[in-house]
């Protein structure tokens, strides 16, 4: 820590706060002492004034630390810091197929915190709506496993049902990353299979029940889930990179510019009014729903394969309504 931040004395308990949290086995105050450059009686007190702002504290064996399960965030926001926030309740909701008790209780939280009527009524509205939801308990239980065990870098150990599979298969991964997928309510875990010894990807919603191991983990520095699923039309990578040219007609053709579909799009107008999109993905299984549901006025001109499929498509539905 710099002088400049030991200077304020509330940044310095930030910086405590921050740093017991993130090591879940404890420090010393020795440690802090020496990495605040304070000595050891003015962390303490920093210990007790943690602990009379409400930071569940704990002290073990010499050690001091923070209890995980029982803390509660601090963060404040400006209107528009807040309106985002809105938003991404908004999409959070639309997302949804049932209901995450955390989720409601989450946005409740935030609602009541906030000093601004109009937006907190919303927000408070937004987690009713997604509390009406059916609850499926199994996949909270399951979520909240993976979730302590990304935060405390521990093993899982879980009964997956893959889809191409008959019965469910026990499998064991590192969880490097949770992520929720652009087109679905699905969430995924990413991470290290000792199985097959590489990254794969675990729809949460397949698993069927998981434990936490004591294993621990180290994740790679240079594991990026965003660089490494940017080229992705939702959350697998595919292994390969193709281009994608899709012509849409002229009906459609003011809706599809008016948005990025992907970071690599380009589109070109056509004389009829019409437009043609190019996309460099990593993969196409994910976006053959996307392309289908433009119906008639879209055609993949590449690649030959997901071509093919959308054709396939098209030639049973109209077999279905004939």
């Amino acid at each position: 820590m710099s002088d400049e931040r030991l200077a304020s004395k509330a940044a310095r308990l930030r910086w405590i706060e921050r740093k017991l949290y993130n090591n879940p086995q404890g420090l010393r105050v020795m440690d802090l002492a020496e990495a605040t450059g304070m000595d050891r009686r003015t962390i303490y007190r920093d210990l007790g004034a943690l602990e009379d702002m409400g930071v569940p504290m704990w002290q073990f064996e010499g050690k001091f630390g923070i209890n995980r399960e029982d803390y509660l965030s601090t963060v404040r926001l400006n209107l528009n810091q807040t309106i985002s926030l809105f938003f991404a309740a908004r999409l959070l909701a639309h997302h949804s197929d049932e209901q995450n008790p955390h989720v409601v209780a989450a946005l409740e939280k935030i609602a009541a915190s906030l000093p601004d009527e109009t937006i907190a009524k919303h927000l408070s509205n937004v987690a009713a709506q997604i509390q009406l939801r059916p609850t499926r308990r199994e996949y909270i239980l399951v979520l909240e496993t993976f979730t302590r065990a990304w935060a405390d870098r521990r093993m899982v150990k879980f009964s997956y049902w893959a889809s191409n599979r008959d019965e469910p298969e026990e499998r064991t991964v590192a969880p490097y990353v949770l992520e929720v997928s652009r087109f679905e309510p699905a969430s995924y875990v990413i991470g290290h299979d000792p199985l097959r010894n590489a990254l794969r990807t675990f729809k949460l919603e397949r698993v069927q029940r998981a434990e936490i191991l004591d294993t621990e983990y180290v994740i790679p520095t240079d594991f990026d889930p965003y660089s490494m699923l940017a080229d992705s039309w939702g959350i697998m990578d595919e292994g390969n990179t193709v281009t994608v040219r899709l012509r849409f007609s002229a009906v459609v053709a003011r809706r599809v510019k008016e948005s990025t579909w992907h970071r690599s799009q380009e589109v070109i107008d056509l004389p009829d009014g019409g437009c043609e999109l190019s996309m460099k993905l990593a993969g196409t299984r994910e976006m053959r729903s996307w392309v289908l549901g433009w119906g008639a006025d879209v055609e993949v001109l590449a690649p030959t394969d997901l071509r093919a499929e959308v054709a396939e498509h098209a030639q049973r539905m109209v077999q279905q309504y004939q």
